[in-house]
């Protein structure tokens, strides 16, 4: 009797380059493919509203791809240590393989399975898929894991290359009969009262094809100019794979291949890869980083309490400062931000209306499709000071300087927030100097604290 492999698919919605997927072919069993919708183990983050847009797209793409190739995509929603027990039990599988995750709880899960299933006989194994240096394999010259980004960046640069890529399976030969699959739709993961998703609908094509275009289109493109124009928010000359790279759409694996054949400004384009996996690696040594500051002197500073009006006049593009503005409705109106103008934004939030970052990072990981666990809250605390390798509290982005520098001609603004070009544009909300003054008085309960 046949004995199906699992094959558990997580952040990694793609064929080519997945080694659990290449894992189970090789087996020579039949392939049944499984995604979970875990919102209720304990400690596992509900996905925001642009994520489970982006997600319902991705999985779409997946299963139709799976199918093609002879192979079949199981949907099942619950606490995934259970499903995946069920799905195995249902399936008579003999074998589980997944690409490993690095959150503390993710890991306890995997863990606990590898085991279980381990001990009834089944072949579980996992695989690096998601970041290219795993972060146990990285420390410093004293066996610590790193906090600051050029040291850890040379760190990883002076290991072996990151592996090559996987190619993408011509077949995937599925069960003749395959467990039980909920329906993608019932899951509700788009907007329907009211459908706000239109923008994004307009700016992105999930899915594995739409990623691998993007890259190629990137790096043919854009990449001789990135170094120069990639911190110009109306140039649009980054690479956009956050999102890919976020729902493993395409792997870091092929990111790091492809560009390196491109040559170029390669180099200057990887270090942001090597940002992404500053992120991870951090998140992996400090699970609590969406909620505690890593720099634990920053628990003494005194927010004041929260302003509600404030808050919302920023999520929702009405501060009275123009980049600020078209920044935040960008990001509404499409679930993606320019980089350049998201460090402007948070940096408005927290130093400027003395809000806590927690309430900012909360709002992008609710609507950024490329808000993962690890990247979304790292940023938010580089922005805030209170970070691994942070800008220090000091460091407060002047909204307008930045507009001139950046976007000299007003092109940026002028599409996002074109009342701005106006002879009577809105008022600021506050007064940048008086609140960076505010600010930096407040900081000075950070500099006393005990560290």
């Amino acid at each position: 009797m046949p004995s199906p492999s699992v094959v558990w698919f997580r952040d990694d919605l793609r064929l080519a380059d997945n080694p659990a997927l290449r894992a189970a072919l090789d087996r020579g069993q039949p392939v049944i493919g499984l995604y979970v919708l875990d919102e209720e183990s304990p400690g596992i983050r509900p996905l925001g509203g642009a994520a489970r847009w982006w997600l319902h797209g991705s999985l779409a793409s997946l299963r139709d791809r799976l199918a093609e190739r002879g192979g079949v995509l199981i949907l099942r929603r619950g606490p995934a240590e259970q499903v995946v027990r069920e799905v195995v039990t249902d399936a008579a599988a003999g074998a589980v393989f997944w690409n490993r995750r690095y959150g503390a709880e993710e890991r306890e899960i995997d863990t606990s399975l590898k085991s279980s299933l381990g001990e009834e006989g089944l072949v579980v194994q996992s695989f690096a898929a998601s970041v290219l240096f795993e972060p146990w394999t990285v420390r410093t010259g004293a066996g610590t894991h790193f906090s600051v980004f050029s040291p850890f960046w040379r760190a990883c640069l002076s290991l072996p290359s990151p592996r090559a890529p996987l190619p993408e399976p011509r077949a995937v030969d599925g069960p003749s009969a395959a467990p039980d699959s909920e329906d993608l739709d019932s899951w509700g993961l788009l907007p329907e009262h009211p459908d706000w998703a239109g923008g994004l609908r307009e700016r992105w094509e999930p899915g594995e094809p739409a990623a691998r275009r993007r890259l190629h289109e990137f790096l043919t493109e854009d990449l001789a100019g990135y170094g120069t124009a990639r911190d110009e928010p109306a140039a649009e000359s980054t690479s956009l794979l956050s999102p890919r790279l976020r729902w493993g759409e395409v792997s870091p694996y092929q990111v790091w291949h492809e560009a390196m054949k491109a040559g170029g400004d390669s180099g200057r384009f990887l270090s942001e890869l090597g940002w992404r996996e500053f992120a991870w690696h951090t998140l992996f040594h400090v699970p609590d980083l969406a909620t505690e500051n890593l720099r634990r002197e920053f628990d003494a500073f005194p927010w004041p309490r929260l302003s509600r009006s404030h808050l919302e006049a920023w999520q929702q593009g009405r501060t009275g400062v123009a980049l600020v503005d078209a920044g935040m409705r960008e990001l509404w109106q499409t679930g993606y931000m320019h980089n350049r103008v998201r460090m402007v934004t948070a940096s408005f939030l927290i130093k400027n209306l003395l809000i806590d970052w927690r309430r900012g990072e909360e709002w992008f990981w609710d609507t950024l499709v490329d808000a993962d666990a690890a990247n979304n809250p790292f940023n938010w605390q580089w922005v805030a000071g209170s970070g691994a390798d942070a800008a220090p509290y000091f460091r407060i982005f002047n909204p307008e300087l930045q507009a001139r520098k950046f976007d000299p001609d007003g092109l940026y603004i002028r599409r996002w927030a074109p009342e701005y070009a106006r002879d009577d544009p809105p008022e600021p909300m506050v007064d940048l100097k008086e609140t960076r003054n505010a600010a930096l008085a407040a900081y000075e309960h950070v500099k006393r604290a005990p560290r």
